[in-house]
């Protein structure tokens, strides 16, 4: 018997398999998608691998043994072996790295697992009660044995841990007792279902009972509603369905702080037939998760994008909520997106698939009204409450009346609610406390040294940061160049804020949410707990606290500065402006108290934030669509971004005016090809970075394309290529 093996090696033309013996005493055991270690090149070397084919004869010689499977319980299905494949073939990564995005970081192939697994020791009966009895009353020793056994006589097994190990010991010497090992849960939730006493509003239920006509089609609907219209009452609703019928469910949700949230909405509703999966978890969390869902001992899959790719066999319905976020897409190898994994899955099932938001993404959206997906849509909140009131400040304006940071209009009404006992959130997509920090003498400003973008200066460290290769320093006193200038600090960060809200604010309780201050295990949980305990009556932070987030007595949202997503040069700035506003904003007033949301614009008369004081998403949509159509952008063309990558300037330039030549000789004549110019940020962790953009709409010769541009520089000494299918920024 011979075993074909997917060995990890990060050498892409070694992205084949190599075959091996398969060894007499492994020959029962051995499975298609087993991890097996193996000895590859010279010497005694091992490495892993995953085992993708079996056969009986080959026609090759000086083949080596299979040294040892890696674990016997954990095997990728055929389902995964072939959706590895779907991943290769879209994204052109290689095939070990579609295999390995799909494992959590503990079931990586070069991990040992044995150390994540946890163990519980239960004792056990090995002889018939009655010997037992009997054994009590004539030979026990003292109380203790007396108590194990009258322990076991009752219990089919009883914890090793609550009795002392002397007379433990003793009772399996004499072989009346033993003890077993049995893996153990770290995240272990009470399998107590509680009973649904949510009765679902007229829309709710039209939606609901549309998908359960569906149940058992590839179908993909988008469910539009309004923040706080009950969009996660129908998911689990739908989820009751699907579990009752013995089927599996899979729900995505975009950020770890959303997770935290919903996860314990799920626990209340289905107990522990709920497993979770996101990068906040420790490694060892993750294996027993993973293996909670290999094993069966859970229907319902929670997580954030990997978690598309859970080993469920009988699936029932997949539900991607907040579907417009653009964290379901992975930015390094494999580039691929959940959603995109989300239809493959849909189709290879033969059920639906959901889209939920209230800003659905304008490329899902336009599908939905050309009948691709079947659009449903919840206009109201639930009970009728009331959507916020908006008010647009102009800080130009403000700023004469030396209003840098708060508004007056914002003040007063952040002191009311705070007079009120009611809460407070202040949006800021700025973490850190200044933006740049220079020289008052010299103009000297600090950049990264890897990087082409200035530091970020953390006051809480006295750090100069760089958000994109994570370089730091500490700040001197004193400038390095002129040596004695003075150091100031500009712009606005979330430290910066916190800070300026507690001095005008003395008696307020503040909390800021951030990737500073959420960088801790369990650090989402606690923030969020407490400010729905209301222990904090402001919560400021970035984008993180501005999605699916439900605070009864939230009455008032601030956003500090709307313009700065407005002007990042994409094609989707107006889209995701929109989106994370009237995403913030739906924050207030969610269970029926009165609300409003104050933003602050160096541009009020912008067709965007007129659109969000107005709440029309449709118009906002039709404006950004008529210049998408003018410009051939998504979706009425598809795009792809190859980036040409090299530590050495020269060498970059040059290999991305050869990869543009042979794109263009190469490549269908109604293809756009756009470069190649300068990436966005065109220095990163000292790699220069330029950027080729194709615009396509039927080019049946681009991927044989790209992948021989991909190929050509496997082995490049100093250039790298990165291909992106559909890239979210550009």
């Amino acid at each position: 018997m011979y075993a074909e093996v997917l060995i990890e090696y990060k050498v892409k033309s070694l992205d084949r398999t190599f075959t091996y013996i398969v060894p007499e005493n492994l020959r029962d055991k051995i499975k298609i998608g087993m991890k097996v270690t193996v000895s590859f090149g010279m010497g005694d070397s091992t490495i892993n691998g995953f085992v993708v084919n079996i056969k009986n004869d080959v026609n090759l010689g000086n083949l080596k043994e299979i040294i040892s499977i890696t674990d016997e319980e954990l095997i990728l299905n055929e389902e995964l072996l072939e959706l590895g494949k779907y991943v290769r073939d879209t994204t052109l990564c290689t095939l070990i790295s579609a295999y390995q995005t799909m494992l959590p970081s503990s079931l990586k192939i070069k991990t040992i697992n044995s150390k994540y697994q946890k163990y519980e020791c239960y004792l056990k009966l090995t002889m018939p009660v009655d010997f037992v009895r009997s054994f009590i009353e004539s030979e026990a020793k003292n109380q203790n044995q007396k108590d194990i056994l009258n322990a076991l006589i009752e219990n089919e097994k009883v914890l090793k841990s609550k009795f002392s190990s002397s007379s433990v010991n003793t009772l399996i010497k004499k072989g009346i007792i033993k003890e077993v090992k049995e893996l153990k849960y770290r995240i272990n939730k009470e399998n107590v279902r509680v009973e649904n006493k949510v009765v679902l509003m007229e829309d709710q239920k039209r939606c609901f009972d549309e998908i359960c006509n569906h149940l058992s089609e590839e179908k993909t609907f988008l469910l539009h509603g309004v923040t706080g219209s009950g969009k996660t009452e129908v998911y689990m609703h739908l989820i009751d369905v699907v579990v009752a019928s013995n089927k599996c469910a899979i729900m995505l949700v975009p950020e770890i702080t959303l997770t935290a949230q919903i996860v314990n909405n799920f626990y209340e509703r289905f107990g522990g037939d709920v497993a979770i999966l996101h990068s906040g978890l420790s490694a060892g969390e993750k294996y027993d998760e993973y293996l909670k869902i290999m094993r069966g001992d859970a229907h319902i899959v929670v997580g954030t994008r990997s978690a598309i790719f859970a080993p469920i066999r009988n699936l029932g319905i997949i539900i991607i909520d907040e579907e417009h976020s653009e964290s379901y897409k992975q930015e390094n190898t494999p580039r691929y997106n959940a959603i995109d994994i989300a239809k493959w899955r849909s189709a290879y099932h033969k059920v639906p698939l959901v889209l939920g938001s209230a800003t659905p993404t304008y490329e899902s959206y336009a599908r939905a009204l050309k009948g691709v997906y079947t659009l449903l849509t919840l206009p109201k909140r639930v009970n009728d409450a009331k959507l916020p009131k908006i008010k647009i400040i102009d800080m130009k304006e403000e700023m004469k009346k030396r209003n840098v940071v708060l508004s007056s209009y914002l003040k007063d009404k952040i002191r009311d609610r705070l007079e009120k006992r009611e809460q407070v959130i202040l949006l800021l997509n700025r973490r850190g406390y200044g933006t740049l920090v220079n020289c008052s003498s010299c103009g000297y400003t600090f950049k990264c040294p890897n990087c082409d973008i200035t530091l970020t200066y953390h006051k809480s460290t006295n750090s100069l940061r760089c958000h994109y290769c994570g370089y730091y320093t500490t700040k001197p006193s004193h400038c390095p160049e002129c040596k004695t200038g003075e150091l100031k600090d500009f712009g606005l960060g979330t430290e910066k804020l916190e800070q300026e809200i507690s001095s005008i604010f003395p008696e307020s309780k503040v909390v800021r949410m951030d990737a500073d201050t959420t960088s801790k295990k369990g650090a989402h949980e606690r923030i969020i707990k407490d400010f729905k305990e209301e222990k904090y009556d402001i919560l400021l932070g970035t984008q993180m606290i501005s999605k699916g987030l439900d605070f009864p007595k939230v009455s008032l949202v601030g956003v500090i500065s709307a313009d700065s997503s407005l002007n990042i040069p994409d094609f989707r700035s107006g889209e995701r402006t929109y989106a994370l506003l009237s995403q913030v904003s739906g924050r207030a007033g969610r269970s029926g108290l009165d609300s409003e949301v104050v933003i602050q614009t160096f541009n009020p008369d912008n067709f965007t934030i007129k659109m969000i004081e107005m709440g029309t998403f449709i118009k906002n949509y039709q404006y950004e669509m008529s210049i998408r159509k003018t410009l051939k952008y998504p979706p009425y063309y598809y795009l792809v971004g190859i980036k040409i990558c090299s530590k050495i300037y020269e060498d970059a330039s040059k290999e991305a005016s050869k990869v543009y030549k042979y794109l263009k000789d190469n490549i269908s004549t109604e293809s756009i090809i756009l470069g190649p110019t300068t990436a966005s940020v065109f220095r990163v962790n000292s790699v220069y970075r330029f950027q080729i953009v194709i615009k396509y709409r039927f080019d049946e010769k681009l991927v044989n394309a790209l992948r021989e541009v991909d190929e050509m520089y496997i082995n490049h000494k100093t250039v790298y290529i990165e291909v992106d299918m559909n890239p979210y920024y550009i």
